[in-house]
């Protein structure tokens, strides 16, 4: 393990720690506890808001424990802490705070496990698949606490139902992968909704639809509004001192890259340009939301972590400003707030499709974003929104119709190629 990711593991540990202590700070000991142990039993799905259903304190302890189980697999499993590790922990960290909980988690990655011991490979190959693919853990809570009324067999079928889920989370993410080819960064938000389709289509014929959850604190407090700029302080703060000053130089590498998947920004380049990436970007997120005054809520903060957290694996400026741009045109031409809820994650969660916009420019990622926006609010109800990754389950069905068409049009030109593969490919 080299000096820099030692380092990396420590700043990881430290900002899991202050989340939560600034849980018990924010809310008290108890009271956070108490807070807290509703949440395990609390359905998840889009869109709750867990600082308005227990507290924000009660939010940050439970997403600080959830991320803490995502990060301790990390060492354990034998993998290297880097940009999609880092990224896996930080969108654990931000969906904490609106569907996530250590408890709904468990099952999902549990059934990775046993997918990798079934077709007998080692379960450092499917930890990312495992760590992303906690985007189901509401599907546990809805089938223990919302869909069997019996307690007790309602837990065994969340359960299994969650381990099931996790059975089949592999073989599906490679298939999606497939299918948009990578330019698609929440991949396992596309194979979640396909498998939250499933599930939505069985629960429904079996009992009925159910409601839309809906839960958005309108008036965060104070902490929770400055909690995003201090981490990233204290993200570029250490980016720039480790290797005295080479992460600044290095940083513009990070802008000249794609972002397509895999796009690992601390090992291509470096953790200290990474962790710049991460601060920067971050800042941009927090300063948008500042802009449209929109709420610095659970799932709005848990958007912007979830920024961060792909600046160290496929996002930087470049390539997230014409998604954005065509969210906010999309937003503004269909008639709609900038900062209601579904613009507003949108417009954060839509840079899912940066590497559209760093492959083929800002003519298409400006197409992307606005037809996600589009795409993304038809897509909540179909999986009743068990799949917190909504968004990425827009995305990937947005990047799987543009790459279509890109490669269908220059492929088809004379004398051209295929338009998707990658620089020094034959």
């Amino acid at each position: 393990m080299s000096r820099d990711e030692k380092i990396l593991y420590v700043l990881m540990c430290l900002i899991l720690l202050s989340c939560m202590a600034a849980g018990f700070a924010l809310q008290g000991f108890r009271p956070a506890l108490r807070g807290l142990w509703l949440l395990q039993v609390h359905p998840g799905r889009l869109l709750i808001d867990f600082t308005a259903a227990a507290g924000e304190g009660a939010a940050l302890l439970n997403a600080a424990l959830a991320a803490a189980v995502g990060l301790s697999l990390v060492p354990i499993s034998r993998v290297r802490l880097s940009g999609p590790t880092v990224a896996a922990v930080f969108t654990i960290l931000g969906f904490g705070l609106f569907g996530k909980t250590p408890t709904n988690i468990l099952p999902i990655l549990l059934g990775v496990f046993l997918s990798a011991k079934l077709v007998r490979k080692k379960f450092n190959e499917y930890l990312l698949i495992a760590l992303f693919g906690t985007a189901l853990g509401p599907l546990v809570t809805m089938l223990a606490v919302e869909v069997v009324a019996a307690p007790g067999w309602g837990l065994l079928i969340g359960a299994a139902g969650g381990v099931a889920a996790g059975m089949l989370l592999p073989p599906l993410a490679l298939t999606m992968l497939r299918l948009h080819q990578g330019y698609n960064l929440y991949n396992i938000g596309l194979t979640s909704g396909f498998l939250g389709l499933l599930v939505a289509a069985i629960v429904s014929g079996s009992r009925g639809a159910l409601e839309m959850g809906a839960l958005w604190n309108a008036d965060p407090s104070l902490a929770m509004r400055l909690l995003v700029p201090a981490l990233c302080v204290v993200l570029i703060a250490v980016g720039s001192a480790l290797g005295r000053g080479g992460g600044w130089r290095a940083f513009p590498k990070i802008l000249r890259l794609s972002g397509r998947l895999p796009a690992d920004f601390m090992s291509t380049v470096s953790i200290p340009a990474g962790l710049l990436n991460m601060g920067i970007m971050g800042l941009a997120a927090w300063l948008y939301v500042l802009a449209v005054r929109g709420p610095h809520n659970g799932p709005v903060v848990g958007g912007i972590l979830t920024v961060m957290g792909f600046a160290a694996f496929g996002k930087h400026p470049r390539n997230t400003w014409p998604i954005l741009a065509g969210v906010v045109g999309a937003t503004l031409l269909f008639g709609k707030e900038l900062a209601g809820p579904g613009p507003l994650l949108a417009a954060l969660f839509g840079t899912t499709l940066a590497p559209l916009a760093g492959e083929f420019g800002p003519l298409a990622g400006m197409t992307a974003g606005f037809l996600h926006l589009a795409m993304v609010e038809r897509t909540g109800a179909w999986h009743l929104g068990m799949n917190l990754y909504n968004n990425g389950f827009a995305g990937g069905l947005t990047a799987t119709y543009l790459v279509a068409v890109i490669e269908w049009f220059r492929s088809s030109r004379p004398g051209r190629g295929s338009a998707l593969k990658r620089k020094g490919e034959p």
